[in-house]
């Protein structure tokens, strides 16, 4: 029989580590790659938007009002002659605020409770994931629209709504590696020694989940982008005259025929972002899980 010979890159992965090993996974997809610019160019277009444009985004100017594209305004005017390139940076920086902020939300109550189930195990656990079960059975969108109708417009108020209704996913996923790492030698080796289980969870099992949690929060950015976006669609996300992707999409309805840009424009920026983000995730999701 053969003996295994030994080649750079075998050498190069049982030298490096994971973080490493997921990392140049990445970066060798080069759609991941130009998916990851793109968020950046994104993220720094949404922060900078006052900075790189001379129009206000909420200042009506009505001696251009629904003017095409031009020189000047490159996307050209709404309705009352407010610059689109403008808004749409500004309802950049809104939609990317609320995902992240709703994203950190999802993060604190699905690792909390996944973690807690699944390391207490037994009955517990059972009873916790019957509660995530029934949840699953109601639509999310319908209880998200349900607390905005009940809680009123308001950026803060899509925050709560989104991230209190999105966590079930990060909660299975959470759970479901606890209770694969809660078994390893490490864990019981330090269960043994007398440590608590809040200091076992931090310290050597949630770090350990950290590729999962990750790619988890990757996904559900534009998830959460989207369903603000639908919530401003429908007139119950956030409230005028503050910019909104799905707010400016659903202002463009009204004037498709005479003023065609006014949908497009923020619906290209809503298609590509949302992309963006899936490839990331994706490429995420294949680097890490390998």
């Amino acid at each position: 029989m053969e003996a295994a010979v030994a080649t750079p890159d075998t050498m190069m992965s049982a030298v490096e580590s994971p973080t490493r090993r997921a990392v140049r996974r990445f970066l060798r997809n080069r759609a991941a790659v130009v998916a990851l610019a793109t968020v950046i160019l994104i993220i720094l277009a949404a922060i900078l938007g006052p900075t790189l444009v001379k129009w206000d985004a909420n200042t009506p100017d009505y001696s251009v009002v629904t003017q095409p594209p031009s020189q000047d305004h490159w996307f050209g005017t709404d309705q009352l002659g407010r610059d689109m390139v403008a808004r749409i940076l500004a309802g950049a920086r809104i939609s990317l605020q609320i995902a992240f902020v709703a994203g950190l939300i999802n993060l604190f109550i699905g690792v909390a409770y996944g973690a807690t189930a699944g390391y207490t195990g037994g009955r517990v656990d059972a009873a916790m994931m019957r509660v995530v079960d029934v949840l699953y059975g109601v639509p999310t969108i319908l209880v998200v629209i349900l607390l905005m109708v009940y809680l009123d417009q308001g950026i803060t108020n899509i925050y709560l709504a989104i991230g209190l209704t999105y966590w079930l996913n990060m909660a299975r996923l959470v759970r479901a590696e606890v209770l694969s790492l809660k078994q390893r030698d490490f864990v019981q080796a330090a269960r043994a020694m007398g440590a608590r289980p809040a200091r076992i969870l931090a310290l050597h099992i949630l770090p350990n989940c950290a590729g999962v949690i990750l790619v988890t929060l990757t996904l559900f950015i534009p998830e959460a982008i989207f369903t603000e976006a639908f919530l401003s669609y429908i007139g119950l996300g956030v409230p005028a005259p503050d910019a909104s992707w799905g707010s400016l999409a659903a202002d463009g309805t009204h004037s498709l025929r005479a003023s065609p840009y006014l949908l497009l424009f923020p619906g290209l920026a809503l298609c590509i972002t949302m992309l963006a983000f899936n490839i990331v995730g994706d490429a995420l999701r294949d680097a890490v899980g390998r």
